[in-house]
């Protein structure tokens, strides 16, 4: 044991211990960025919904008047406020509904019923490649999802392939190859121009030689005429129907939610000609009127399948109807 010159022990050396690496950043859950995402909406919804819970001692027509403005505020439409309110006035009749806390709950219910009315399994083809079409009008963000889905599903641990089968706008191609390269997926392209079909069929041989789980389609989202732009996307289906049975396995539609009910009217004409299977909702975070995901159960009978809740590479995630309605009202 050592000593210094005044006669004390020196105090002996810590023992080397390796550098601890920092503590990982801790994973947010579904519901958390769900409720992060729904912010805009449910400081306004839910506040409003508050002021009439806190006034209710028991349900009466003049509580279902006060509920209208709201829902319709919220963007929920005109079909789906109306539904809402009959089903909850003919609770009332038959039961009675005691108080704000039964009804906040009974409309946390219809609302859930609405979205979970539409829900369908997802049919995975047996053998890969899985094609997923994504179609929608330019400016909702259609090649940045594309891009952002490569990624959730390379993060999965799937492969991927990326068709840039949009070459009617300019500058698509370079902005899918942008996207390719954030999320590390290959890109199979044509120029500028090119017939987007043949660079689908390129795709789907180039999937299924490389043995790719998943080809995701980047279309056009405007040609010339709007019958021209969907006669087109009937040929890019029936292009992958010959190289890959059953394909293309889903067809999304991309809306961007801050339209809202605008939204609706375009989302129309892809559902009748595109066979559209589920629904993108890009830019949720950014509108107050979050209630579009009832409107588009309502009205187009379509599931609400990813939601766009930023601009990160890893800001679309999987919809849940009970996170979305618990984040609106809890």
């Amino acid at each position: 044991m050592a000593f210094n010159l005044f006669g004390k022990r020196d105090k002996p050396d810590p023992p080397d211990t390796p550098d601890q690496p920092p503590a990982p950043p801790q994973k947010v859950g579904l519901f958390d960025r769900m409720k992060q995402a729904v912010t805009r909406t449910r400081e306004s919804f839910a506040e409003s919904i508050s002021s009439v819970i806190a006034l209710t001692r028991e349900v009466d027509e003049s509580t279902l008047i006060g509920l209208e403005p709201i829902l319709l505020a919220a963007d929920l439409g005109a079909p789906t406020t109306a539904l809402v309110l009959e089903n909850l006035r003919q609770r009332a009749l038959r039961t009675g509904i005691e108080g704000g806390p039964e009804l906040q709950r009974l409309l946390k219910a219809e609302l859930k019923a609405i979205l979970d009315s539409v829900q369908r399994p997802v049919t995975h083809p047996a053998t890969p490649p899985e094609v997923i079409m994504m179609v929608g009008v330019n400016g909702t963000g259609k090649t940045t999802t594309t891009g952002k889905l490569a990624q959730h599903f390379t993060s999965q641990g799937r492969t991927v392939l990326l068709c840039a089968a949009d070459t009617f706008r300019a500058a698509a191609i370079e902005q899918l190859e942008v996207w390719a390269t954030r999320s590390n997926t290959p890109i199979i392209k044509t120029k500028q121009g090119g017939d987007p079909s043949a660079a689908l069929y390129d795709a789907c041989a180039a999937a299924k030689s490389r043995g790719s789980q998943v080809l995701i389609v980047d279309t056009a989202g405007r040609l010339h005429t709007k019958t021209d732009l969907m006669k087109e996307l009937d040929k890019m289906r029936r292009t992958a129907e010959k190289l890959i049975p059953g394909a293309p396995h889903q067809t999304l539609l991309v809306m961007d939610a801050t339209t809202g009910q605008n939204g609706l009217t375009q989302a129309r004409l892809f559902t009748e000609a595109a066979h559209v299977t589920g629904i993108v909702l890009t830019k949720l975070d950014g509108t107050a009127k979050g209630g579009i995901v009832l409107a588009i159960a309502t009205e187009l009978k379509l599931p609400v399948v990813y939601a766009g809740i930023g601009e990160k590479i890893d800001d679309l995630i999987p919809f849940d109807s009970s996170a979305f309605i618990d984040s609106l009202l809890d």
